[in-house]
């Protein structure tokens, strides 16, 4: 298929020139019905599930990036947080929600990005794709390794009407330069009981480019490599609300790193510890945060589209 680093908004300007040099044809009916029906079959439809969380239905499959439903209080929100939360999973939530995937994409393995994920694959037979860390903590969860797919950064992975690139990224950084739970597990702890027992893992984010759609970047974490990026221009971009102002110029070296994408979607500054009904809760603090990051993206890139997501409704870029 098409290499996803060439995107739709390239595809089209060489796509263009290429036709003004051609002489003209006239589909014949067959393929004017094959290239019909792969238009269809193509179609993406994105569901915003909260924090980070995605499910990508494109033809009769689906794609989870980092679902977390279950969404229990940690007491984060309210002033007491406790790293000594057990970790529990919302199973009616989650199965009503996540469908059934074929692919599970996960970013880092914080508790409110990794817990539902051991379900979710359990319950569909879905392949997991992260770091070693998530690769460690599903065997330790139960999940097999031949559902695990360790991944690094650098990988093209073909799936036939959509590619997933991998890109090695960062993890946000809170007001002391630093983050919850930092680390790794390079072999399989015990089975993880608490949400300390969920560790950042290293990041990653992902682009996926769908056959005759869009290719769309997700984010898990408000921190990246510059460099990382270089070449993917996505159409769409899901960019985590950043809550501090640690990494310096966020917005504007991401959207130049981006080559400015049409279409921004905010992500990562509801509440999580409360239910997914619209329209998503937010704390006044993380309110203020999400009003400077789009004033900001505003100042960058006046031509890009803002679209404020809301809890489980489909999207179409």
């Amino acid at each position: 298929m098409t290499n996803p680093r060439l995107g739709r908004r390239r595809l089209l300007g060489t796509a263009a020139l290429a036709a003004a040099a051609a002489a003209p044809t006239i589909p014949s009916a067959a393929s004017a019905a094959s290239t019909a029906s792969r238009r269809r079959t193509s179609a993406a439809t994105f569901r915003w599930l909260g924090t980070s969380g995605w499910r990508i239905d494109i033809g009769g499959s689906s794609v989870l990036v980092d679902p977390y439903l279950s969404r229990f209080r940690t007491g984060l929100f309210a002033g007491a947080f406790d790293p000594a939360t057990p970790l529990r999973v919302d199973a009616a939530t989650v199965d009503r929600h996540a469908g059934r995937p074929k692919t599970i994409l996960v970013t880092h393995t914080h508790w409110d990005h990794f817990t539902d994920v051991p379900h979710i694959a359990g319950r569909t037979g879905a392949r997991v794709f992260g770091t070693l860390t998530s690769y460690h903590l599903g065997l330790a969860l139960g999940l097999p390794a031949a559902q695990l797919s360790p991944v690094k950064g650098g990988e093209v992975l073909d799936f036939g009407d959509h590619t997933v690139e991998v890109i090695a990224g960062l993890h946000s950084r809170n007001a002391s330069y630093s983050l919850a739970f930092p680390g790794v597990r390079t072999a399989v702890p015990d089975r993880p009981a608490t949400i300390a027992d969920l560790p950042e893992g290293d990041t990653l984010t992902y682009q996926v480019s769908v056959q005759g759609g869009p290719s769309v970047f997700f984010m898990g974490a408000s921190d990246f490599a510059e460099r990382n990026l270089s070449g993917l221009s996505p159409d769409v971009a899901m960019i985590a609300v950043p809550s501090t102002d640690v990494t310096h110029d966020y917005v504007p070296r991401l959207l130049t790193a981006l080559n400015r994408p049409p279409t921004v979607v905010p992500v990562h500054w509801d509440n999580f510890e409360t239910p997914l009904t619209n329209p998503p809760a937010t704390t006044p603090t993380d309110r203020a945060r999400l009003d400077a990051f789009v004033t900001a993206v505003r100042r960058t890139a006046p031509r890009t589209r803002i679209q404020l997501p809301e809890y489980l409704t489909p999207y179409t870029f």
